[in-house]
């Protein structure tokens, strides 16, 4: 079994609710993503061994390890045309208050109703922006993430720090 992007967004909105309890309608509203897809990314990640099903939570250390190593070799953005859009990357928190901007037109996820103008970065769901707007945490994490997918070495290197912290803390 394969894993596919929208298993590693579900699996991030998993870790941003710090063990809460969930059920599936609840992750396919809050994700913007059918029931169906929702059912099929866990059961992938199960398969993957990134998802415990007694406890109904990722194995931190193996997503950590797959985020770090193999995420950015499995779904590598997509770079498109000037958009508007949510920012993404360095771009977003937590990373853009430790990055100073550059001239740069910044990766925003395409999405109408955004505020920025940059250079199209695909997200690893479609829906990642409108879920984004209503969950920080999970924002943050997709930003990390993106991030680690492509970033210059000292984004990459603040990235994952970043983002072993938030594993470790939730």
């Amino acid at each position: 079994m394969i894993l596919k992007p929208h298993d590693i967004y579900v699996l991030l909105k998993l870790v941003s609710l710090e063990g809460s309890r969930w059920t599936y309608p609840y992750l396919s509203n809050s994700l913007f993503m059918s029931l169906s897809e929702v059912h099929a990314a866990i059961k992938r990640a199960l398969a993957a061994r990134l998802y415990d099903d007694l406890r109904r939570v990722p194995i931190k250390r193996g997503l950590e390890e797959y985020l770090i190593h193999g995420v950015k070799y499995a779904y590598p953005p997509v770079r498109g045309s000037l958009t508007r859009g949510m920012p993404t990357s360095y771009a977003a928190p937590p990373l853009d208050q430790m990055i100073s901007s550059s001239d740069d037109l910044p990766p925003v996820w395409p999405d109408p109703e955004g505020n920025t103008r940059g250079t199209e970065f695909s997200p690893l769901h479609k829906s990642a922006p409108k879920a984004a707007t209503v969950d920080r945490k999970l924002y943050e994490l997709l930003a990390l993430v993106d991030a680690i997918r492509e970033g210059r070495a000292r984004e990459k290197d603040l990235a994952v720090r970043e983002l072993q912290m938030r594993l470790r803390l939730s």
